[in-house]
């Protein structure tokens, strides 16, 4: 189907779909890469409580949100022309020098430059996205940084750990995590995107410091349970150290359930070659209301990435399942 709207020409392929995105780091960039081969109404929902690296030392200097997920979002949806990847190259570049600018992204300073000067996180965002020509919005999911603390449980020993960066590396499960502060101030194009989305796509990323935080802000937990959107759940392809070490395929969808109960899904997208229980998947994706669409999604070097073009085939086939232009095929589990 091709057609024209306000952007201009769609590709074929391309849907007319209104999508949010909500995750961080890695996980929501693989995710904006494969959507934006669908749709071009598209906005990501980026989580606000990274406080390593570059954006943790800004986030210490500066009372700002941490940029580093943000330039992410933004560089994984620049437009495919030299202007457009030439500045996605110099957002992503990391600064090499004998002093204490080392290690900084380029980007991470231009977002921080802006918003100090704009005084405006959202405004700031979508100046840098008209820098890059991004096929999409990027929104932070609070305009207050937030602390990501996590109770561990480490063969019996009880702890409690705080930030996002040693939360990810902890040894042991994690039995519970906590934001602070507890009700921070969600942007109104966050809560007005979701509540007009017709899907909003969850994960993959870092289960416990990435994808749940999303449902622990009130009111953006609020806004994604009241939605009138479809709901997708894309899982990771392995198990990560710390956070999700022990926890099976299931226990994935179940931990969503733990901290969200009235969060329904309709679908959840798992790659069969990465699913250690099928079965235990699809009775755990049932609780929640939703089918499994079983994809191969991830690339073929060996890796665990999501391949884009893998992954917005899977997102295709869900969507069009949903509007029924496709019949339910043998990857879908009831």
């Amino acid at each position: 189907m091709t057609y024209v709207d306000a952007a201009g020409w769609m590709q074929r392929g391309e849907s007319n779909n209104r999508v949010v995105a909500l995750g961080g780091g890695h996980g929501l960039s693989a995710t904006l890469r494969a959507l934006r081969h669908i749709t071009r109404q598209l906005t990501a929902v980026v989580t606000v409580a990274d406080d390593g690296g570059s954006s943790g030392r800004l986030r210490a200097e500066m009372p700002i949100l941490p940029p580093g997920d943000l330039r992410m979002a933004l560089a994984s949806l620049c437009e495919e022309t030299e202007w457009g990847l030439t500045w996605r190259d110099v957002f992503q570049m990391r600064l090499k020098t004998s002093g204490p600018m080392d290690g900084h992204a380029v980007g991470n300073i231009v977002i921080a430059g802006l918003w100090q000067l704009l005084d405006d996180p959202v405004e700031g965002l979508d100046f840098v996205g008209r820098l890059l020509g991004a096929q999409g919005r990027v929104l932070p999911m609070s305009i207050d940084p937030l602390s990501i603390e996590a109770d561990m449980n480490d063969n019996g020993r009880h702890y409690t750990v705080k930030g996002q960066s040693k939360v990810a590396i902890a040894p042991g499960d994690v039995e519970a995590v906590h934001l602070s502060p507890e009700e921070p101030r969600v942007p109104a194009a966050v809560t007005d995107a979701i509540s007009e989305a017709d899907w909003v796509v969850l994960g993959p990323g870092s289960w416990y410091t990435s994808v749940i935080p999303h449902l622990l802000v009130p009111d953006l937990h609020r806004a994604l349970v009241t939605t009138e959107a479809h709901r997708a759940l894309i899982l990771n392809l392995e198990r990560q150290r710390g956070e999700t070490e022990s926890m099976t395929t299931a226990d994935h969808v179940r931990a969503i359930a733990q901290y969200a109960p009235s969060f329904k899904l309709d679908v959840v997208i798992a790659d069969p070659t990465t699913t250690d229980d099928i079965d235990d998947l699809a009775e755990a994706a049932d609780a929640l209301g939703a089918r499994v669409l079983l994809r191969q999604v991830r690339t073929g070097d060996g890796e665990a990435h999501h391949d884009p073009l893998r992954l917005a085939a899977a997102l295709r086939d869900a969507f069009d399942g949903f509007l029924g232009e496709v019949g339910r095929s043998e990857t879908w589990l009831p």
